[in-house]
């Protein structure tokens, strides 16, 4: 399973999920389906876009994490 930690690096920054989308032009509702880990896939220059303005890394926002029962046989 792929986490999301943007919830926590906006938090750690005191950001609203309104102020990633304003600095990076991404729609509102795209930021919060990123930030509560609803999305299902995410565009490459989203994740560019907010690793440039949160000055970050791609691997500070996404982390693998192994599935407990695996998905494949």
């Amino acid at each position: 399973m792929v986490r999301i930690h943007l919830s926590r690096i906006l938090g750690e920054k005191r950001w609203t999920q309104a102020d990633l989308a304003r600095k990076t032009g991404i729609r509102p509702n795209t930021i919060s389906e990123i930030y509560n880990e609803l999305i299902e896939r995410i565009n490459l220059d989203h994740l560019d876009l907010i690793c440039e303005v949160l000055d970050c890394d791609i691997s500070d926002i996404l982390e693998y994490v192994p599935n407990k029962k695996k998905k494949i046989r």
